[in-house]
């Protein structure tokens, strides 16, 4: 019977030394490894969801923070959820020299484990992992930037028109594209389609997968509007001010001796303005209305 649900869980295929020890775990890897424990999911979303998994699942391996994030291989759920050994015995995966297979999950108790959790205990277990055994790499590696572009797109790219309408709408709507930092998400079967559409056909080696991003309005138009509104309005002001008398330049006057004399505290200090430290505080120049000689 097919199982019922399918899954994206996320790997480091880049050199991070945490504690001493290198944290990468690449397609390379996995495919050497055959089968690992998915230890170190540190998000409790994360976690509740590889509790949900069951032998025979599908998942969908995924590079992760590195230049160029994608979907690089395919695996099935070979353990379902138990323990993460995060309160001390940490799990390490222990390799044949020789031959390079795995050998034994086998427990170490180390503090300097770099998925040690000293709040969780082994009676109350915190944390938890699958096991997870490799099944193939992706034909075609599927990089995030072509997943981005087609959820920004309104049409199907021609170049992939293979997956249909309606891969294109589940892809569009993938957990990878509107919450991509989640370490593990699940995968609606018709997108888990497409995706392996994507990888045995390929055919967007040639496209531009830069997302166009739109363009906000230009702050040119405006301005020279307000320009050409602010000239209009100098002109109606100066023929205004021809028509004043002189005796409102001398009523002018003593308007501004008198605000001058109330802006000064009881101590003769110039009164701070209330909103000054407002940055949408703004006072508005006083029009002159003195005469033009």
């Amino acid at each position: 019977m097919a199982p019922g649900k399918y899954w994206l869980l996320k790997a480091e295929p880049d050199t991070r030394v945490v504690k001493g020890k290198d944290v990468k775990f690449s397609v390379d890897d996995f495919e050497s490894i055959k089968t690992s424990p998915w230890e170190g999911v540190r998000n409790y979303e994360a976690r509740n969801l590889m509790k949900q998994m069951q032998i025979g699942e599908k998942a969908l391996f995924y590079h992760s923070n590195c230049k160029n994030p994608g979907i690089a291989a395919f695996a099935e759920v070979s353990k379902e959820a138990y323990p993460d050994c995060a309160y001390g015995m940490g799990c390490v995966n222990t390799f044949n020299n020789i031959v390079g297979a795995l050998v034994d999950f086998m427990p170490v108790f180390s503090r300097s484990h770099p998925y040690y959790d000293v709040k969780t205990k082994q009676e109350d277990p915190r944390w938890f992992m699958v096991n997870l055994t490799f099944v193939s790499r992706a034909s075609h590696f599927v990089p995030l930037a072509l997943l981005r572009l087609i959820s920004e797109s309104t049409v199907i790219p021609s170049e992939i028109e293979y997956i249909g309408e309606v891969g294109f709408k589940a892809l569009q709507s993938m957990d990878l594209v509107k919450k991509g930092r989640l370490s593990v998400q699940r995968v609606e079967e018709t997108a888990w389609n497409a995706i392996v559409a994507l990888a045995e056909e390929g055919g967007w080696e040639d496209m531009d997968l830069k997302v166009k991003k739109k363009k906000s309005p230009s702050k040119a138009g405006p301005v020279k509007l307000k320009k050409k509104v602010g000239n209009k309005r100098a002109k109606e002001e100066e023929e205004e001010e021809k028509e004043v008398i002189s005796e409102d330049c001398d009523h002018q006057e003593e308007e501004e001796d008198s605000a001058a004399e109330g802006a000064k505290t009881k101590g003769g200090r110039k009164r701070k303005a209330k909103d000054e430290d407002n940055e949408d505080y703004s006072v508005a120049p006083r029009r002159s209305t003195r005469r033009k000689r």
